[in-house]
């Protein structure tokens, strides 16, 4: 029996739920997807085991990266991701800053009149 290598078009080698060890939840299920995520600590504690994508996601949060950023970089899909960064959160290796809160709103005049300037256009 031959083996034949496949490219990047025939998908991930693992499957999602196998990353995250059958898990679909954490502790950063509620995580924005523009939260921003930096590294802590690059070492674990000791006794603490990290996959390959954990360890991933600690060098690419060297530099402060969102949740969308590295869920893309790191191709896979951002629950299984966030089941990642829940570990990392747990164990104290990652800081998790919760997006800028969004300016005031504009009032509902404002909104109108614009609406009726694009319609005029």
């Amino acid at each position: 029996m031959t083996f034949e290598w496949l490219d990047e078009d025939a998908g991930p080698v693992v499957r999602p739920y196998a990353v995250t060890r059958g898990r679909t939840r954490s502790s950063a299920d509620d995580l924005d997807l523009i939260a921003m995520v930096s590294t802590i600590r690059v070492e674990p504690h000791a006794g603490t085991s990290l996959g390959p994508e954990q360890e991933r996601i600690l060098r690419l949060a060297r530099t402060t990266t969102s949740v969308a950023d590295l869920a893309a970089s790191l191709a896979l899909p951002v629950g299984v991701v966030r089941v990642l960064l829940g570990d990392l959160r747990d164990h104290g290796l990652i800081r998790v800053a919760p997006p800028a809160a969004a300016g005031p709103r504009p009032s509902e005049r404002i909104l109108k009149e614009v609406i009726n300037g694009l319609r005029a256009l």
